[in-house]
């Protein structure tokens, strides 16, 4: 057997180099990453292990040895006064404790009384601001470290910089630093904009920070949800240096500048460390992405005695937490159906450790999404997990992709019940036509079966139904009918009197109405104005069941999208074999009248607010419906009246505002009863 051949250091230490590089390259000047932050630090503490190992082996363009990458085209290049260095990197609890060691050893100290000044680490673009005289006359971002892009312009667009320092006598100089990034917050709505412009949804909010500093036109990074926080004051006039980092913080708050809420004053190890669990402990109750931890020593005499190495200062540390995000590969995609039928695609990755947890499962929302990733099966991808937010795919390295890799396609047929799977015109979502057949579906569907609105079974509760369907007492809506008191009286904390209370409230429940029937069957968007509107259009069930999708258009308010979902669901085999089941356990209603007679009302938009006495706004609804009015939940200009109950609120002040029709209950009825009596509105 032969031995594992390793790679001599210099070709190692080459191979590295080659990939850091690239790395650098594509997360500080394109913005599109292509390794996970967890494996670029994984292949730099390699390199640097190399070149301590063999000195020999370091260069001067060494990702070792600089920070980040030079300067793209069609930015100026800014040349830093001081040097932009980054901090090395503690990942465990006794590398805080060597961190403190050394500084005490080098300041000849007890670690116990030494003061550190911490603040969460920001996950965004480091930037430096000029001051002159109080006004900004320069922004860049860090670059390489010595030279970064002048991107003044797009920075005095941030609110949170001022263009003017607060006060009557700012420094002559001062340079601030600090981090640009995108709160959760701002991030979704940037990306629930782009979703609905038809633009580039962003991976994550620090890859969205970053692009949008670096657009040419600062009319972008106007648009952009952008923020700064302040960490560092690089220089200021010498009359004007305090003592302490923490001090220098507080006079950035009154030049007007914002700095992290977070940052604590803490002494000795055990304050460095209490403060770094802390921010792990409140890492996923913020409303803006960290990675750790960043622990300086305050006093700022003891920070120029400890000095620097060649590319960090002695007298700071980053706490770096476990990975949000790491590179894995997807095995393969199994589609899992929600309680409403909705089928998700799920991702089952080759397992990875995530902020230390084990994932090995990955959400991929539904079929827009996979094609906006372009993920296939076999593909490398990079997976993120926040929190307790269930992982989730980031983006593909398609550079990585296998010549084997497979489409994902969707399933013709629901993988729980067999039904068909529908995905109708433009909607996102797939879901599964079984209805009250579909396993996955039951206990909801079972629920919105006995709903007050649907069957209105009274004492059918959620925790009962979740009872029955764990006992298998219960399979479909027609076994409801089939339960006997003394077997329900068996369940946990249901007495004899509820149990035969609860067989005869189902009893009740069997003489019911052709429209409640049918919005209780859970026809996906079918409520009950929709219901009501079926019913008065075809008046017999067995009608509607057997009627062509250009039939269900004719209806009142039924498009495309709605007569496909109808026509999909009477056209599985399980739901006409549920209803069938329930009519023979004796669920029936009264005959429909289908009278042609006018509806005055056809193409009014109607809303009902606060409450009425003389019907419940249900029967309300029911007769506007009937008149051909369209119930709905807003008041707009396009509402023609508003119904005002008592205790009436905010509809009824923005109907007032929009000149809009309001009728109190009485006037209400009155018209009601002249327009069902054929009399003109």
């Amino acid at each position: 057997m032969c031995a594992t051949r390793h790679p001599e250091p210099a070709d190692e230490a080459r191979e590295l180099r080659g990939r850091l590089e690239e790395a650098n390259y594509r997360y500080y000047v394109e913005d599109a990453p292509s390794i996970t932050d967890a494996e670029y630090d994984r292949l730099l503490r390699r390199l640097q292990d190399l070149e301590a190992a063999h000195p020999e082996l370091a260069t001067a363009d060494s990702p070792a040895q600089r920070v980040g990458a030079p300067p793209a085209e069609g930015f100026p290049e800014v040349r830093h006064a001081i040097a932009m260095l980054s901090l090395d990197n503690a990942f465990d609890e006794d590398e805080v404790r060597a961190f403190a060691r050394r500084v005490a050893e080098r300041l000849e100290r007890d670690e116990a009384d030494i003061d550190f000044c911490c603040e969460p680490k920001l996950d965004g673009l480091a930037v430096s601001l000029v001051y002159e005289n109080g006004l900004l006359v320069q922004g860049a971002t860090r670059g390489d470290g010595r030279s970064g892009e002048g991107i003044t312009a797009n920075l005095r667009t941030l609110r949170s910089i001022p263009l003017r320092l607060r006060g009557e006598s700012p420094p002559e100089r001062l340079e601030v630093r600090g981090e640009v990034y995108i709160s959760h917050s701002g991030f979704e709505r940037l990306n629930d904009q782009a979703r609905r412009l038809g633009g580039k949804v962003f991976a994550n909010p620090r890859n969205a920070a970053a692009g949008s500093l670096r657009q040419l036109d600062p009319g972008i990074a106007a648009a952009r949800p952008l923020e700064f926080c302040a960490y560092q004051v690089a220089d200021i006039d010498a009359d004007r240096l305090e003592a302490t980092h923490s001090a220098l913080m507080a006079r950035l708050r009154e030049f007007g500048f914002r700095v992290s809420p977070e940052l604590d004053a803490v002494r000795g190890t055990e304050g460095l460390l209490d403060f770094c669990r802390r921010m792990g402990e409140k890492r996923d109750t913020l409303d803006y992405d960290i990675d750790g931890a960043v622990m300086k020593v305050d006093d700022l005499r003891a920070q120029r005695e400890l000095g620097f190495v060649s590319r960090a200062p002695r007298w700071a540390m980053a706490w770096k937490f476990p990975a949000q995000e790491q590179t894995t590969t997807i095995r393969d995609v199994e589609f899992q159906v929600g309680r409403t039928g909705r089928l998700t695609p799920v991702a089952r990755l080759e397992p990875v450790q995530v902020a230390g947890v084990t994932v090995a499962n990955a959400s991929l929302h539904n079929m827009d999404e996979i094609a906006r990733l372009d993920a296939r099966i076999g593909d490398s991808v990079i997976v993120r997990r926040a929190g307790d937010v269930i992982p989730q795919i980031v983006s593909v390295i398609v550079e990585r992709r296998p010549a084997d890799a497979r489409t994902i396609e969707l399933p013709e047929h629901c993988p729980v019940c067999g039904a068909r799977v529908e995905r109708i015109g433009e909607e996102v979502d797939a879901r599964c036509a079984g209805g009250l057949y579909c396993p996955a579906q039951r206990k909801e569907a079972l629920k919105h079966f006995a709903s007050r609105r649907a069957l209105d079974i009274d004492g059918l509760g959620d925790k009962l139904i979740d009872a029955l369907v764990a006992r298998e007492w219960v399979r479909t809506p027609a076994d409801l009918y089939r339960l006997e008191a003394e077997r329900l009286a068996e369940l946990p904390r249901l007495a004899e009197k509820s149990a035969n209370n609860l067989v005869d409230a189902l009893a009740r429940s069997k003489q019911t109405s052709l429209a409640r029937f049918i919005y209780a069957l859970g026809i996906s968007e079918v409520g009950e104005a929709t219901a009501l509107a079926l019913t008065n259009h075809f008046g017999e069930l067995e009608k509607l069941m057997n009627a062509e999708r250009d039939a269900l258009e004719r209806v009142a308010d039924i498009g495309p999208v709605v007569a496909e979902h109808i026509h999909t669901f009477f056209a599985q085999p399980h739901n006409r074999e549920t209803i069938e089941a329930l009519i023979a356990v004796g669920v029936s209603w009264e005959e429909v009248e289908i009278e042609d007679r006018p509806q005055p009302l056809t193409g009014q938009s109607w809303v009902l607010t606060g409450t009425m006495e003389a019907m419940t706004r249900d029967q309300a609804k029911a007769r506007l419906a009937a008149l051909g009015a369209k119930v709905t939940g807003s008041v707009s200009k396009k509402t023609h009246a508003v119904v005002a109950g008592e205790a009436a609120g905010s509809k009824l002040e923005k109907a007032q505002q929009l000149g809009v029709e309001v009728l109190a209950e009485a006037a209400f009825i009155a018209r009601l009863e002249r327009l069902e009596q054929g009399e003109s509105e």
